[in-house]
């Protein structure tokens, strides 16, 4: 598993260890019932407070990206598939957004995006 913290960032340390690790099992970097390091070892590892490192653990287990077992670790959730269907389709949101404001002063029209659209799916 690799996390990068970036010091410079504004992001909070715990919020970008939350979002690497969902990324990377969104990703099926990370598989179902693949043990995490300990949260000691992730945050000597990092050389991070313990305290970031399970604040960001917790986080994960609230959306139940992963599970613990007392005295055995952290480990992938298996996969919610309505879970993951709703982290994509906020993703598709804000890209469609993004289209729209190109797309404004371009003068292109929905049924102009629709055909582009369309013309992609072909080629592939």
């Amino acid at each position: 598993m690799n996390i990068f913290i970036d010091n410079k960032s504004g992001a909070p340390i715990y919020d970008q260890i939350y979002s690497q690790i969902k990324a990377q099992i969104i990703g099926g970097d990370l598989q179902e019932d693949e043990s995490l390091p300990s949260i000691r070892s992730l945050a000597k590892d990092l050389r991070i407070s313990v305290i970031t490192t399970k604040r960001a653990y917790e986080e994960l287990e609230k959306e139940r990206f992963i599970y613990t077992v007392a005295g055995k670790g952290s480990f992938v959730a298996p996969k919610n598939v309505e879970l993951l269907r709703e982290e994509n389709l906020k993703k598709i949101e804000g890209y469609i957004q993004e289209i729209r404001k190109l797309a404004m002063p371009c003068g292109l029209s929905l049924e102009d995006i629709i055909e582009m659209f369309r013309i992609l799916e072909e080629d592939e």
